[in-house]
């Protein structure tokens, strides 16, 4: 059986707090778009995503979230945070490090929701969003209240993760953990063992367990944030909204986030936002439906006014 593809060579980048590992594909002139990968996944949900988008004259940027990959943090004394507002200050500093003024930000999961982050406070250096499930910014002051018991049940990992059973269950199984929250997400996918295998070379980093770790305590209103994203969080806990031009996707089989029409969040969207669902897709639509993530981009440069 031929190995799954690659995205190689990759790069390195050193931002304030970490040394990024990302790759890049298509001209250095090209109109700059970020490619943000949710967990646990990696940078190749954009396997083909990227090289399409680099044909299209699009300079793709796709690097290792925090904690993923060969991205590593360059103290030892800096915490290992998975909040929200630290996965959104990473991307701001990589276009700094990358002396990138604007971009479009598209992902799903971890990486939309920092897109959406980026895109709301940040809006100057973010020329369009796409964004998987709509928007994404947490409202932490909420997380008390609960959901349909049925999405309860495919959120297992929240609570796990918030126990010390879950911690060494991390540690342990990195890949089963992945495996049984893929089929969750995606039922009607089949993956290739390959395909989980590749991704899951990402989560043997030293930081994986902690920066995990930290995202859904600190989502769930169990562990305090770092010092240095205070401001930031408090400006996320008045759910602002995103003005820069947005299309927002939803699969019709994503396990755990039903399919929407768009409308329960549209007064979060104030500037241009397109709706689409994309049938079939699971929760990691750009791997499962790359035609329909790579057209998703190249519609939000039409909207921004940046078609080639």
């Amino acid at each position: 059986m031929t190995p799954p593809r690659r995205l190689t060579p990759l790069r390195q980048v050193q931002t304030d707090v970490l040394d990024v590992s990302y790759y890049e594909a298509g001209p250095a002139d090209g109109r700059p778009v970020v490619l943000l990968h949710g967990y646990p996944y990696d940078i190749h949900s954009f396997v083909d995503v990227a090289p399409w988008l680099a044909e299209e004259g699009c300079r793709v940027i796709v690097p290792y979230l925090r904690g993923h990959g060969c991205t590593a943090f360059r103290d030892l004394r800096t915490p290992r945070s998975g909040q929200q507002a630290a996965l959104a200050v990473d991307v701001l500093q990589l276009l700094d490090a990358l002396e990138v003024p604007h971009a479009v930000l598209a992902g799903y999961d971890w990486g939309g929701r920092a897109a959406c982050i980026a895109a709301a406070l940040w809006p100057d250096r973010v020329t369009g969003l796409v964004s998987v499930n709509g928007y994404l910014i947490q409202d932490i002051a909420a997380s008390a209240r609960p959901l349909r018991p049925d999405l309860e049940a495919g959120l297992w990992y929240f609570f796990y993760f918030l126990t010390e059973r879950g911690r060494a269950g991390l540690e342990n199984h990195r890949r089963g953990v992945a495996e049984v929250i893929w089929r969750r997400n995606s039922p009607e996918w089949e993956f290739d063992p390959a395909v989980l295998d590749r991704a899951a070379a990402a989560f043997v980093n030293p930081d994986y367990v902690e920066v995990v770790l930290h995202s859904y305590r600190h989502r769930m209103g169990a562990a305090p944030g770092a010092a240095a994203y205070t401001l930031v969080e408090r400006a996320l806990a008045a759910q602002p909204a995103i003005t820069v031009p947005t299309v927002t996707l939803d699969g019709t089989a994503d396990g755990n986030f039903p399919a929407r029409t768009g409308e329960p969040d549209a007064s979060l969207f104030t500037g241009p936002r397109r709706h689409h669902l994309v049938e079939g897709a699971g929760h990691h639509l750009p791997f499962e439906a790359p035609v329909a993530f790579t057209d998703a981009v190249l519609e939000v440069l039409e909207m921004a006014g940046l078609s080639r």
